[in-house]
C-alpha cells in the first residue's frame, strides 16, 4: 500500500528537525514502512495497519508542534512511550514497557514478569532470581530503557561479575575489552532490541549506557541511575555488599540471578541466596523469584530446565 502525507501551513523542518533527525527518530518504531520526505510531501510504503498507525501518531507530532515553540526527539518517545506512567504499571504491571527496534511492544509475558515490573516501580532494589529463560534480565533492561527515555534517570549501568562458565578468559586473544565483550554480548543483544543501533552506539560513546565487568563498579557512586547486576550468583558476598552499597541518590538497582547456574569454584562462594535472606523485611526492597513455568523461550527450554533440577535433586547413581 502506498499513501502521501501533506504537510500543510507548516514549515517541515519544524517537523522533520535539523537533518531530519525528529523525522529518522519517529521512523525508527515503524521498521517495516519505507517513508521518504519530498519537501512538504511524506511517501510512505507498506503494510495498511502500519501506515494507518503512522498517519495517527504523525498527527499528534503534528499537534505536539503545534502546542510547543520546538520539537525534540525526546517529543517522539513520549508519544509512542509516556502514557505508560508509573501509577499505571503499579496498578497492572502488564503495560507496554517500551517498543523495540522492529515496532514490537515489549512487555511482561506472564505473571511473574508482571510482578516484577511492578515491584520495580515500588522499590528501589530489586532482586529477580530464578532459572534460565524466565526474562529477568530481558524485563529489567527494558525498564531501564523506559526509565532513560523518559528522562527519570541520567544512565544505564550493566554489569556481571567476570566469572566464566567453565572456560578461561586469560586464552582469548586480545585486550581486556576484547576477552570480556563476548561474555557481556547477552547485554548488549537486549540493549540493541530497544534502541536503534546508531543511538545506542552515540548513548555507549558519550557514557550514558555502560557496560562493564563488576569489579570496575568499586569506588563508585551512582546517582539517577537504573543499576543492573546480572549473572549475581557468580558473585560472593563481600561482592555483592560492595554493588549494593553504589547506590547513590534517585537510583535504581536490578539484580538478576539463577542459582542453580554458579560457576564460582566452589557452589558455596556465592552471595546471591546468603544477600537475600539478610535483606529480607527491609522496606524498599522487594525479591521475585521465577520457576520453569515462567520459562518465555522454547518450550524445550522448560523441559531441559525441568531435566537437570530433577537429576541435581536425586542421588548419583554410580
Amino acid at each position: 500500500m502506498k499513501k502521501t502525507i501533506t504537510l500543510e501551513a507548516i514549515d517541515p523542518i519544524e517537523i522533520y528537525g535539523v537533518g531530519n533527525r525528529i523525522l529518522t527518530e519517529f521512523c525508527t518504531y515503524f521498521p517495516k514502512l519505507k517513508v521518504t520526505a519530498r519537501g512538504h510531501e511524506l511517501i510512505l510504503e507498506g503494510r495498511e495497519s502500519d501506515i494507518e498507525e503512522f498517519n495517527v501518531r504523525f498527527g499528534e507530532l503534528i499537534e505536539r508542534r503545534h502546542r510547543k515553540m520546538n520539537l525534540t526527539v525526546y517529543d517522539v518517545e513520549e508519544i509512542f512511550d509516556g502514557e505508560n506512567s508509573a501509577d499505571k504499571f503499579r496498578l497492572s504491571g502488564d503495560a507496554i514497557i517500551v517498543h523495540g527496534t522492529d515496532g514490537k511492544p515489549i512487555k511482561a509475558r506472564n505473571a511473574r514478569q508482571q510482578e516484577m515490573v511492578k515491584a520495580y516501580f515500588d522499590n528501589d532494589l530489586v532482586f529477580a532470581v530464578g532459572p534460565a529463560g524466565t526474562g529477568k534480565t530481558y524485563i529489567a533492561i527494558a525498564l531501564a530503557v523506559r526509565a532513560l527515555k523518559n528522562r527519570e534517570i541520567k544512565r544505564i549501568i550493566l554489569t556481571r561479575p567476570a566469572v566464566e562458565a567453565g572456560e578461561r578468559l586469560g586464552f582469548l586473544p586480545g585486550d581486556l575489552k576484547d576477552k570480556l565483550d563476548p561474555y557481556l554480548q547477552p547485554l548488549y543483544d537486549a540493549l540493541e532490541d530497544m534502541i536503534p543501533s546508531r543511538k545506542l552506539q552515540e548513548f555507549m560513546a558519550e557514557g550514558t549506557i555502560q557496560i562493564a565487568p563488576l569489579a570496575y563498579m568499586r569506588g563508585r557512586t551512582l546517582d539517577r541511575a537504573c543499576v543492573i547486576l546480572d549473572e549475581a550468583q557468580n558473585t560472593n558476598l563481600g561482592q555483592l555488599k560492595m554493588f549494593l552499597t553504589r547506590m547513590g541518590r534517585s537510583a535504581k538497582f536490578i539484580v538478576t540471578g539463577d542459582a542453580s547456574q554458579i560457576d564460582l569454584p566452589r557452589r558455596s562462594d556465592s552471595g546471591l541466596i546468603a544477600g537475600i535472606r539478610l535483606l529480607e523485611g527491609i522496606k524498599g526492597i522487594s525479591t521475585i523469584v521465577f520457576d520453569s513455568s515462567d520459562i518465555v523461550r522454547h518450550p524445550l527450554v522448560t523441559k531441559i530446565v525441568r531435566a537437570f533440577d530433577t537429576a541435581a535433586e536425586s542421588p548419583d547413581e554410580k
